[in-house]
């Protein structure tokens, strides 16, 4: 056997950044919140519903809207936070944010829950986990000045 030729074309493993793992886990939760969100449309009554004003047990106003808006305008702002923030605050706020967001995501089974937002909502979580499973193991590095005491 010719070993050089199987080492040749073995594929090269590139180190992606934890920061950037963060942000694609942000963008992957976006995309399936929005895609959850999207088919419940298709659900008997959602449209009817929301043509009579109403959202589940609430009434949709522009405080209602408002609030919807900014409570997904975090995860939104994590995916380039997750880039952008320093470490050390990019790490505490990665855990806090996913940790808040498991119970939000969960909440949103309330009424009634068909299939496909019972599994976005089991892919969310484990996403958020990930995120936080992540952040938490955040790479440490010593600090010389400390390690010469």
């Amino acid at each position: 056997m010719n070993t050089q030729k199987t080492s040749q074309n073995a594929l090269e493993e590139i180190k992606v950044s934890l920061k950037l793992k963060l942000a694609a886990l942000w963008a992957s939760l976006m995309f399936l919140y929005i895609y959850v969100d999207y088919f419940h449309l298709f659900m008997p009554g959602t449209l009817q519903d929301m043509l009579a004003g109403k959202v589940f047990v609430f009434d949709i106003t522009q405080g209602f809207l408002l609030a919807a808006l900014a409570s997904m305008t975090i995860p939104a702002l994590m995916i380039f936070l997750s880039v952008a923030l320093p470490a050390k605050v990019n790490r505490f706020t990665n855990i806090i944010v996913a940790t808040i967001y498991i119970p939000y995501t969960l909440f949103n089974l309330a009424g009634e829950a068909w299939m496909h937002m019972l599994f976005g909502a089991v892919v969310e979580v484990v996403l958020l986990c990930l995120i936080i499973s992540y952040a938490w193991k955040w790479p440490r590095t010593q600090l010389s000045a400390l390690t010469e005491n």
